[in-house]
């Protein structure tokens, strides 16, 4: 296996509003995310599908590097 030059970049993504009145593919992305309650931060790596995930649910979550 080849080493990378560098860790991957991660992005700390939060939980910080329920998906309770919002489509039930927004629900199903943040379930995909591993995010499972207001205010649940999880760390994932910065590439493109993670991006499309966060900008699907841009409204429910927040976002720091």
């Amino acid at each position: 296996m080849a080493k990378r030059k560098g860790a991957a970049k991660m992005l700390k993504v939060t939980l910080v509003r329920s998906t309770i009145g919002f489509d039930r593919t927004q629900a199903r992305t943040v379930e995909g995310m591993g995010l499972r309650r207001i205010r649940h931060t999880v760390e994932l790596p910065d590439t493109p599908e993670t991006r499309g995930m966060i900008h699907k649910v841009r409204h429910l979550v927040a976002v720091t590097e």
